[in-house]
This record gives structure tokens, C-alpha cells and sequence, in this order.
């Protein structure tokens, strides 16, 4: 299923919503998969035009545990208006190429940074920091940006993937700041809960 576009902004969402309240949702990604009618389920999508679907529709996203991921599209559940959910109140879309300082302060005030990257040659990342092995030159894939590591010589983005906790470190892949590595800035976006 590639629905990373909807992995990216259900985990960005949960984090949101587990910073201003204090607790930890998992929220259903097969919900966003199903029934976000501008983009094509498994077959991909874009995550800012997810973002804008529910920030249009209000629709409220429910636990994981009542909307299970089937790994393939399937037909939109509607839910009671007294079931537990949780809608944004907005969001953000930007293009940060140039001005990745200005991204970290943005993680930093806003949470978890959905972007849109080139990650052809991520398949075989073991570890270490990403600095320029990205080969398609054009973006496929969307993670999140969860953090920042400025301690050591080359300055890294913390990446949130959704191929799972046995790929890359844990799950997360590292990739240079500052300089664009695999078009980590050109698609920025995150929700406001």
C-alpha cells in the first residue's frame, strides 16, 4: 500500500495532539487511505492535499482500534458525531529550500514536520547520516520530521519512516541540514489540532 502520504500526516497529528493535550493517541491512517477524496488511496497521494481535505471537511479521525489499517483502499466508514475523534483546526504548507533554520524553528513552535522527499535509494539505509544519496531527483515518498541533532560536524534531521522499526535506525533515518539533501525542504506541512 502506499499510503505514506497518509502515514505522514496521521503520525504529525497524533504528535500534535499528544503535545497539547498530553496524550497519546493512535489515530487511523486506513481512514484518511479511504476516504480522502483528493488523493488515490494505496495507490499514493499528496499530503497537503490530505491536510486540506481535513481542514475542508472537519472530519474527525478515529482511534486506530475502531478503523484498523487493512493495507489496501477500501470503502470510506463514517463515524456518530459522539465518537471519539480528533479534527485539525488548520494547517501549514510551505517550501523551506534555502532557509532550513527557519523549518527548525518552525518544528520546534508547531511539532512534527510532514515532507515529501526523493527516497529511491533508501531501500538499503543501515544508519549514518544521509548527505547526498538521493538519485531520482524528484520527490515519492513523505515522512516526518520529528527533531534535529546541531551537536556533532554535520547537522541532521531526525526522520520518522513508515516501512517500519526493523528498516533503517529503529525506523528513523537521519538526513544533513542545510542544505536540501533529497528535497527535505521543498514540501513542508503540518497540522494544527
Amino acid at each position: 500500500c502506499g499510503g505514506c502520504w497518509a502515514f505522514s500526516i496521521v503520525g504529525g497529528i497524533e504528535t500534535a495532539y499528544a503535545i497539547k493535550w498530553n496524550r497519546l493517541e493512535e489515530l487511523s491512517v486506513q481512514q484518511v487511505i479511504d476516504c480522502a477524496y483528493n488523493s488515490n488511496g494505496c495507490s499514493g497521494g499528496s499530503p497537503v492535499r490530505a491536510l486540506s481535505w481535513l481542514n475542508q471537511t472537519h472530519e474527525k479521525l478515529v482511534k486506530d482500534s475502531e478503523y484498523p489499517f487493512k493495507a489496501k483502499t477500501g470503502i470510506c466508514h463514517y463515524f456518530p458525531k459522539s465518537e471519539f475523534g480528533i479534527s485539525i483546526q488548520d494547517y501549514f504548507a510551505a517550501n523551506f529550500s534555502g532557509i532550513e533554520d527557519v523549518m527548525m524553528e518552525k518544528l520546534m513552535k508547531c511539532g512534527p514536520l510532514t515532507v515529501v522527499v526523493d527516497a529511491v535509494s533508501w531501500q538499503d539505509y543501515l544508519g549514518g547520516i544521509i548527505q547526498h544519496h538521493c538519485s531520482s531527483g524528484e520527490a515519492n515518498h513523505a515522512v516526518l520530521i520529528t527533531g534535529f541533532d546541531k551537536t556533532g560536524d554535520i547537522p541532521y534531521w531526525i526522520v520518522r519512516n513508515s516501512w517500519g522499526t526493523t528498516w533503517g535506525i529503529d525506523g528513523y533515518v537521519h538526513i544533513k541540514m542545510g542544505e536540501n539533501v533529497c528535497g527535505v525542504a521543498d514540501t513542508v506541512s503540518a497540522a494544527f489540532v
